[in-house]
């Protein structure tokens, strides 16, 4: 097969990924919110249990005006919406999801993986500052805070099992992977996934959107489909999240039939992780923005420590 022709294949099965996984996790998330809470709307609306229901968004969102504030800097005020998604897109391209399903495999992938998910805090900024609002402006420095804050402890446990499996390659330490990993590695895998709610912003880390005291944070001036593109991105958030999340601490592809069959694997993983996701914003109340920043500096970040010692202690002596 020609380079250009297996890239653009790659490609393409990565765009196709990116737009139609968030939304499965958008439906799965009313219905199984509609459940666990006793909602009859998502239940009716829309067809036979509410399969419409997520077209009806769509539908509405494409409807409603794009509206820019007067005062607003409307050129950095349009573009925040895509530099929230595009940083999503680039991480889908590095995550493999068996032996030889990568788009692009890299030597250092995570590497490049934890450096592109930094750039989200852009987009919180951009959006808060070009908003002209004071409630955009207060969720920024929030979103900002939260990102700054909790990158910390999601790389540490993420340079943990790097360390573990003497590789920076996901590919390579989805191949290191043991099943003792799932105890030797846990604190690592879940301090990973707390820190990576409180980066995509989901409750109980919502605070920077926190509706009762914000109206809706840096996300108040948006409407229509540019309201929509960082709904998006938060559901593109829980499928990276939950990805990087079974590469690195639950085997990826690994499991019964593996070598037909891992890429199954590796899904079945990701959307148990994403119905954890969705199980816990509808469990857990907001935190206090006192209460988020404790748990990252005063639990998370010694606990994160404490786990690199110990895997270096444990590679030293073996």
């Amino acid at each position: 097969m020609p380079l250009w022709l297996d890239l653009t294949i790659r490609v393409v099965a990565v765009v196709v990924g990116f737009l139609t996984l968030p939304l499965i996790v958008g439906q799965a998330e009313h219905k199984v919110m509609a459940h666990m809470q006793g909602r009859l709307g998502p239940m009716y609306a829309g067809g036979y249990h509410g399969w419409a229901q997520l077209v009806a968004d769509g539908v509405k969102f494409v409807q409603k005006e794009d509206i820019a504030p007067r005062d607003a800097d409307r050129r950095v005020f349009r573009l925040a919406p895509l530099v929230a998604l595009f940083p999503y897109l680039l991480v889908l391209l590095a995550i493999p999801l068996g032996p030889d399903l990568v788009a692009q495999p890299l030597d250092v992938g995570l590497f490049f993986v934890l450096a592109v998910l930094g750039v989200g805090v852009l987009a919180v900024l951009m959006s808060a500052w070009a908003s002209a609002n004071k409630y955009s402006l207060l969720g920024g420095l929030r979103g900002a805070a939260q990102l700054l804050g909790y990158e910390l402890p999601l790389v540490l446990a993420a340079a943990s099992v790097a360390m573990a499996a003497g590789t920076l390659s996901l590919p390579g330490i989805v191949e290191a992977w043991k099943p003792w990993w799932l105890l030797w590695q846990a604190p690592a895998a879940i301090i990973f996934f707390i820190a990576g709610l409180a980066e995509i912003r989901r409750p109980p880390f919502d605070m920077p959107i926190a509706d009762s005291e914000l109206v809706f944070g840096y996300m108040t001036e948006y409407t229509g489909l540019r309201f929509a593109f960082f709904l998006l991105a938060e559901y593109v958030g829980i499928i990276v999240i939950a990805a990087l999340t079974t590469v690195l601490f639950l085997g990826g592809w690994h499991g019964p039939l593996s070598d037909q069959l891992g890429w199954l694997w590796t899904l079945l993983k990701i959307f148990a992780l994403s119905f954890v996701i969705i199980w816990l914003r509808v469990t857990y109340p907001r935190l206090r923005e006192d209460q988020l920043q404790r748990l990252c500096w005063l639990v998370l970040v010694p606990l994160a420590l404490a786990q690199l010692v110990l895997t270096a202690a444990v590679k030293i002596a073996t």
